[in-house]
């Protein structure tokens, strides 16, 4: 549930936003989406759908958004036409004005939800089975290193809470994020979240500042929200310090997509690639891809590990692939297994339902 502080700013996000501010009395919705004075359209899970809202011109949402952008203490105007923020409540904050955007000010919010869901729940709605939620109760207890990726809004984060719910109560998780999105249902979590500049230019705390003050706090699990950046070369070398257990997550379309995306995100750090594939090796185990089905549903869609192939780079090979109900075994499910603790058992689809079965 939201703290006290967290209801506070969801009221005051709730009042700035007038006539819809109603819609973050809904926890189904995670995304409020203005397009100018042409209509409002929210995801509640589903896909995007239009909602009746009445809206008075142009000008009345700039004036919305320059409001919001002042809760969120950042500025907004013809001289500063986009803003990225956090809004009280924990509501991230996005707004671009014309002549870069067409059809008047366009603002997208993305709202967290009031409480973190858990494996058990995420199965209940579809996005794992039977199978994929033990493999993935398997994943943390045996504290193997592990990155999740998808696109955007594909249910990255909310499966990485869920997943962080699951670790023992008696470790520190110490989490680092540039807007803070992740919640986690365990009685030991610290937040640590970074800090763009102020309108004078200055105060900015990057990701990759925040990794190396969290070293200094005594984690069991270093967590990264999301990898997107030069902080790429602080998580692995974290993750190569004996922090066992550690993630985060990673845009990318597949999970063969990882150690090139690694690639990119290293060089922005000047880090070359054999450099990243050195520090890959020891990092990062095992990636789970989450996609966004047609008719909007999130599902665990892979689950793939890393490892040295036969010229010394690191590539990923699937372990699992095909969804709930439909998982087959792939080339790197037997080393997978044997890191888990699921040794002799293999995937098996019986009566339309993914099940691990005993080898015979």
């Amino acid at each position: 549930m939201n703290s006290p502080s967290e209801e506070m700013g969801r009221a005051t996000v709730r009042m700035a936003l007038g006539p819809f501010g109603g819609l973050l009395d809904d926890d189904a919705v995670s995304d409020i989406l203005v397009n100018g004075e042409h209509g409002v359209w929210v995801d509640r899970g589903a896909g995007l759908e239009c909602v009746p809202t009445v809206l008075s011109g142009e000008q009345s949402v700039r004036r919305l958004a320059m409001r919001l952008a002042g809760l969120a203490d950042r500025r907004l105007d013809d001289a500063s036409p986009w803003v990225d923020g956090l809004l009280p409540g924990g509501i991230r904050l996005h707004a671009v004005l014309p002549p870069l955007v067409d059809g008047g000010c366009h603002i997208s919010l993305r709202v967290p939800k009031h409480s973190a869901p858990s494996l058990s729940e995420l199965a209940a709605w579809g996005a794992l089975d039977s199978l994929s939620l033990e493999v993935l109760t398997a994943v943390v207890r045996s504290r193997a290193s592990f990155v999740i990726t998808g696109g955007t809004g594909s249910g990255k984060t909310t499966l990485l809470g869920a997943m962080l719910g699951a670790v023992e109560g008696d470790e520190r998780i110490v989490v680092v994020e540039d807007t803070r999105e992740l919640r986690v249902a365990h009685p030991h979590v610290v937040y640590l979240q970074g800090r763009t500049n102020n309108v004078e230019g200055r105060g900015q705390v990057t990701l990759a500042t925040l990794v190396r003050q969290c070293l200094r706090m005594r984690p069991d699990r270093v967590v990264v929200g999301e990898v997107r950046g030069a902080e790429v070369r602080d998580l692995l070398a974290a993750l190569n310090t004996g922090h066992e257990g550690g993630c985060g997550t990673v845009h990318a379309n597949a999970a063969a997509d990882v150690v090139p995306r690694m690639e990119a995100l290293g060089a922005l750090a000047g880090m070359s690639p054999p450099a990243v594939h050195a520090q890959l090796a020891s990092a990062i185990e095992v990636v789970l891809h989450v996609l966004r089905e047609p008719h909007g549903r999130r599902v665990l869609g892979q689950v793939a590990c890393l490892g040295r192939g036969l010229d010394g780079r690191i590539e990923t090979s699937p372990a699992l692939s095909g969804g709930p109900g439909s998982w087959v075994a792939g080339p790197a499910w037997p080393a997978l297994a044997d890191r888990l603790g699921l040794a002799g058992r293999t995937p098996s689809v019986v009566a339309g339902r993914s099940e691990l079965q005993a080898q015979p």
